[in-house]
């Protein structure tokens, strides 16, 4: 063969393999059992069918549930959707309800941040103990010391009002709080916090300008579990609020079920109004939850 034919020679083209971190998430698609899959799927339709079932059971008619209590809407009901939304009384709830949640939140994130400030990079006599003291207060929830807690709020004078919910919530968030955020702080480097001590930072400047802006993934995770659980609670403001208007959501659906009892469509849209807000907000921050826990262990 001459060389003018050689150099004239198409060349053959080579299969386009995909870079080495593609590559590899392939590979390991390729290895997970479909039966992983499968159960996947399995627990994700028993945590949604509840939802669903609420959901569409508010646009039905009493009629329709009555006959077919599982069934899918055969002609669709928006009319308690809009009796509900036109309501006074379920505004005012939903108003009480989120005072009391951004409350809750500001209070946790504020005190959360300086008491885990102090529990991650300071040395002191007790320190391990006073963390430890934090870390044991998740194994008691509110339930267990609600009666204790009712009589020191009646005390108080607390009852039926915004702090006799708040400051509970608050005092009971602190201990999760503190667990995430310590491994957050503690991973800062002392070489950053010496750095500003030479520019002239004093201790509260370096805590305000440097470790509030590195703590946010932290901060933004337990901001959210502290206002989804201050949304979803129930047991407190049960024994703490007594007024009708001042009821939050969880509250409000009870006394709603309680007085249309008869009405389920309408209860069932009540319902699904009044857990919405929470789902969708614990939805559009959903990574931010798992890259704070991530963070968290990570540290």
């Amino acid at each position: 063969m001459s060389a003018s034919a050689v150099q004239t020679a198409p060349t053959a083209a080579r299969p386009v393999r995909p870079d080495g971190p593609r590559r590899r998430r392939n590979l390991a698609f390729e290895r997970v059992n479909p039966m992983v899959y499968v159960v996947a799927w399995l627990l994700v339709g028993l945590c949604i069918a509840p939802v669903a079932y609420i959901v569409l059971g508010g646009l039905r008619t009493n009629s329709q549930i009555t006959a077919d209590p599982s069934g899918l809407p055969t002609t669709w009901e928006f009319g308690n959707y809009v009796e509900v939304l036109t309501s006074s009384l379920f505004w005012q709830q939903f108003g009480n309800s989120l005072v009391i949640g951004l409350a809750t939140t500001l209070g946790v994130v504020v005190l959360g941040v300086m008491a885990s400030f102090v529990l991650a990079r300071y040395e002191f006599s007790g320190r391990a103990a006073m963390y430890s003291l934090f870390a044991a207060g998740l194994m008691f929830p509110m339930t267990v010391a609600i009666t204790p807690l009712y009589i020191m709020i009646r005390g108080l004078g607390l009852m039926n009002s915004v702090p006799g919910i708040v400051l509970p919530q608050i005092a009971f968030a602190l201990p999760t709080t503190i667990i995430i955020l310590v491994p957050f702080l503690r991973a800062i480097p002392k070489e950053l916090e010496e750095a500003a001590a030479i520019d002239g930072a004093s201790r509260l400047g370096f805590f305000i300008r440097m470790v509030v802006p590195l703590s946010v993934p932290g901060v933004v995770t337990v901001g959210i579990l502290a206002f989804v659980a201050s949304w979803n609670s129930y047991m407190l403001p049960l024994f703490v609020l007594n007024d009708e208007s001042s009821y939050t959501l969880p509250l409000g659906v009870q006394s709603f079920a309680s007085q249309y009892s008869v009405d389920t469509a309408r209860v069932l849209a009540f319902t699904s109004l009044s857990m919405i807000p929470a789902l969708i907000f614990f939805s559009l921050f959903e990574k931010r939850i798992v890259g704070g826990l991530t963070g968290a262990v990570k540290g």
